[in-house]
């Protein structure tokens, strides 16, 4: 059974899971890395999906301008404690997330969830967000974003 350090960190890096959940899901995976990396996944989806409920009342706000100036981004990201809301993880998934919009212009939340992410086509941007909430162990949702175009009309009168 391979579950030294290496491969328990290696899986922490890539999946952001705790050390004794990774250490558990090698052990059962027999030393398997990418089972174990899916059963991580699979237990991730699972918590998160309980956590779904709870209220979300804190979290953060976070801008992403692209270089040039001409587009922008605001999200709003948010999470159950302040505490979540201050972790570097969760400001850089507010980063990510503003910086998908305001290069993907979603139309909503769900399509937001649904995209491909910007840095890896193979994950989707749901998957980030659900993956922030099995790490905090809190419930964590997107909760609303607005994309901004120089000189593109918002509807309102000039």
């Amino acid at each position: 059974m391979a579950t030294g350090k290496d491969e328990v960190k290696r899986l922490r890096e890539q999946t952001g899971a705790g050390v004794m959940d990774c250490k558990r899901a090698l052990e059962e995976s027999k030393g398997d890395f990418e089972q174990a990396k899916a059963l991580i996944k699979e237990r991730g989806l699972a918590k998160a999906q309980k956590k779904s409920d709870r209220e979300a009342k804190e979290g953060i706000v976070e801008a992403y301008v692209h270089a040039g100036g001409r587009i922008g981004a605001m999200v709003e990201v948010s999470s159950e404690t302040d505490f979540v809301a201050r972790n570097p993880e969760f400001r850089e998934l507010a980063k990510e997330l503003a910086m998908q919009v305001a290069a993907m212009d979603p139309k909503d939340v769900d399509e937001l969830l649904e995209q491909a992410y910007i840095r890896d086509a193979s994950k989707k941007v749901g998957e980030l967000v659900t993956g922030i909430a099995a790490a905090t162990g809190e419930n964590v949702r997107v909760r609303r974003f607005k994309r901004f175009q120089l000189g593109q009309s918002n509807g309102e009168p000039t």
